[in-house]
């Protein structure tokens, strides 16, 4: 185990992390092992993950380490006297949050559909210049289920209709979906393509719906 932070030529300079996040309640499961700054501000980490999962930003998302919350507070807020605090996403750092290996928390993204993903410190590495404004996704597997179709209990009744021509809905949901899916296919390489051409170290709505539109363009 390192320190959080090591002092080298009097700068500092942050580790690497290496996470594990699966995509809770999904079989088999979709998950990614992805390798980030430890200085990196949880909004950062956000949009990593919506790149790296394969979501399109469209819905509120939250940060959730034992009993804090995080958020962009400017959309998430708490809005009734009594309702837990939601602390601000942009004030702090992977690894304030998670600062050991082994270390665990939460990011749940729509929270209508409520998907909810657990994140695992799976290593803290020696700090690396070539690593120190970039994520990469080293490995995973299986597609990102289409947004908006009703949690994992929708995902898994979804798959089941596609899978049987005969189904009354299969038509139906064929036309929702407007492309063919294939829900084991994933591409690392491409994944890390699409991650590199994140801005360190703010992502602006703006510039993370860039990426999100030229990943989807680059699919049709």
């Amino acid at each position: 185990m390192i320190s959080a932070i090591e002092l080298t030529a009097g700068k500092a300079v942050t580790p690497v992390y290496q996470l594990k996040v699966v995509l809770n309640g999904t079989k088999p499961p979709v998950w990614r092992l992805l390798q980030v700054p430890g200085d990196a501000r949880l909004d950062w980490l956000h949009a990593v993950l919506q790149v790296a999962i394969g979501w399109t930003n469209s819905h509120l998302h939250a940060f959730q380490v034992g009993e804090d919350r995080y958020s962009d507070t400017r959309h998430h807020f708490a809005e009734f006297e009594g309702d837990p605090e939601i602390l601000e996403e942009r004030d702090c750092t992977l690894q304030q949050i998670a600062p050991s290996e082994h270390d665990t928390f939460d990011y749940e993204y729509d929270f209508g559909d409520s998907w909810e993903h657990e994140l695992t410190v799976v290593k803290i590495l020696s700090p690396d210049p070539a690593s120190a404004t970039t994520a990469l996704c080293l490995d995973g597997a299986r597609a990102c289920p289409p947004e908006d179709c009703g949690g994992v209990w929708g995902y898994e009744n979804l798959l089941k209709i596609l899978k049987n021509r005969k189904h009354p809905e299969h038509q139906t949901m064929k036309k929702w979906l407007g492309r063919p899916f294939d829900a084991e296919a994933f591409d690392v390489a491409g994944t890390s393509l699409w991650l590199r051409k994140l801005k360190w170290p703010r992502v602006t709505e703006a510039q993370l719906r860039k990426v999100l539109l030229s990943r989807a363009s680059s699919h049709d």
